[in-house]
């Protein structure tokens, strides 16, 4: 096995070394058109459709900076925090990628709109760990490559590939950490509430779907390692485009026992990207990491500085929603949960799931039951989040109507929610094609207790002695009979009415 492959025990690499950490988010903004074109900026159009001249780069053309956007930028700037620029401008980062048609991305190098700022984040124990930001800055975003013949869709292995450019030129705010150090043991955990931290954030602005499946929201995790007795950080990784938060808390649990390995062995880290394989939880090697020289940045000369004032900044902040944090001290007054109970839901990553099922009308109590409960186990068996399974609010309020209306028990019910994920329809329609509602007519129920009774003669006995809980025997076979599509209050009662048991 080579040094590369040889991986030290997390725990074990955290004995010798300390962990450096740094994050890149990239939020993709939902205004309607893009950062520096009039073209729409719309998820899942055909591939191509939503461009025109500018995000082509096209010669003579001129762009035009979106109002919204920047304005979006700074709320996401006040929201961490941060000092707002009283004058920023955009530069040309200049690189050569298949998806970057200009050959250059407009973004923001030595003035960006926001620095300086910080955000608190809660960790799983409810313990708060503050991450400095080092800035926040306007960019657009790049095309979209697919790779075709690969088995795993990436660029190892593939034939070619494909361009879509609909995504050129979608605003983007990045936002960059400063070094983070002394998250020890809890670094996995720290990355991963700073990533949900920041798109809770984004999505409570309302500036951003935050959808990270669909690339609303990306990160980029840098990891390096010194050892305990060094002044001096190590050679960062950069693990690009980690878009799922349990990723993030993978990927850099990985590079730390990686990194380790190489240490341990007396090899070099290289300073370089790497690609997040979500299939078997590891990285590999991407390309050397360039600095910023690289990319020989100059100022945009097409378009003129943004300039700020205190007054444009403070009607910003007044649209400033309530800070998540006591919104969580809100929601979980409002519903009643434990503090055990909401930190659950918390780390889960359910709190907008349930808060959505709720306004649409389910109860506290149910939201919590469905989301925390069988989804989360049908989430966790197929490795993914709960949220991605497909399941909605009015998945949810449908199922517990046909169980309140007793037209299906929980055991039937949770069969239904599986077929929902597999794509059959809604509840209803699931319950009336499969014949799956309960039985609770007293004449087909009257045969199959008839049956139980026979072969359990001795529970028979004890239910006329007035042993009544030894009816649940009973109820065992019934529901075996029906497949366990039996209304087990209706079973009961008929049962103690055959017996002239008063129950």
């Amino acid at each position: 096995m080579s040094a590369t492959e040889n991986l030290v025990d997390f725990e074990t690499a955290l004995q010798t070394y300390d962990p450096v950490l740094g994050f890149e988010v990239h939020v993709e903004l939902n205004t309607k058109t893009k950062m520096f074109s009039s073209a729409p900026n719309a998820f899942g159009d055909a591939p191509n459709t939503n461009v025109n001249e500018v995000d082509l780069g096209l010669p003579g053309v001129l762009p035009v900076v979106n109002k919204t956007a920047v304005e979006s930028a700074i709320m996401i700037g006040l929201a961490l925090n941060c000092q707002i620029a009283e004058k920023c401008g955009f530069a040309r980062k200049n690189y050569f990628y298949p998806d970057t048609p200009k050959n250059f991305q407009t973004s923001q190098y030595d003035d960006p709109i926001a620095f300086d700022g910080f955000l608190d984040v809660e960790l799983e124990d409810g313990e708060v760990f503050r991450v400095e930001i080092e800035r926040a800055h306007m960019e657009e975003d790049a095309g979209k490559l697919t790779h075709m013949g690969g088995a795993a869709g990436r660029i190892q292995g593939a034939d070619f590939s494909l361009v879509d450019y609909n995504r050129a030129g979608v605003p983007l705010i990045e936002i960059v950490t400063k070094p983070i150090v002394g998250a020890g043991t809890r670094a996995p955990e720290v990355a991963k509430a700073y990533v949900a931290a920041i798109r809770e954030i984004v999505r409570n602005l309302g500036v951003s779907d935050a959808r990270m499946e669909r690339g609303n929201v990306r990160c980029d995790a840098n990891v390096s390692l010194m050892r305990k007795d060094a002044e001096a950080f190590g050679t960062r990784t950069e693990t690009k485009n980690v878009n799922s938060l349990r990723a993030v808390d993978h990927a850099v649990r990985f590079e730390i026992s990686r990194q380790a390995g190489l240490l341990d062995a007396g090899e070099s880290i290289i300073q370089e990207t790497r690609h997040w394989h979500e299939d078997t939880r590891t990285t590999t090697s991407g390309r050397p990491k360039s600095d910023a020289d690289d990319y020989r940045y100059f100022p945009e000369p097409d378009l003129v500085p943004i300039v700020t004032t205190a007054e444009w900044i403070e009607e910003l902040r007044s649209r400033l929603p309530e800070p998540p944090a006591e919104r969580r001290k809100r929601l979980k007054a409002d519903w009643g949960y434990s503090d055990a109970e909401f930190r659950d839901v918390v780390n889960a990553g359910l709190l907008e799931a349930i808060e959505e099922t709720i306004a649409a009308g389910a109860t506290a109590a149910v939201a919590r039951k469905w989301w925390m409960g069988e989804i989360s186990r049908l989430a966790k068996n197929a490795e993914v989040e709960p949220t991605e399974l497909g399941v909605t609010s009015a998945t949810i309020i449908e199922l517990n109507a046909l169980i309140e209306a007793q037209k299906i028990n929980d055991k039937i019910a949770r069969q239904v929610l599986e077929y929902v994920i597999a794509g059959e329809g809604a509840p209803a329609e699931i319950v009336e094609k499969r014949g799956l509602a309960v039985v609770n007519d007293d004449s087909a129920l009257g045969a199959a207790i008839d049956d139980a009774m026979a072969q359990m003669p001795d529970v028979v006995e004890k239910i006329k002695g007035g042993k009544l809980q030894a009816v649940g025997a009973l109820i065992g076979p019934v529901m075996k009979a029906t497949r366990g599509q039996a209304d087990a209050g209706r079973v009961r009662e008929i049962v103690l009415e055959k017996l002239g048991v008063d129950g």
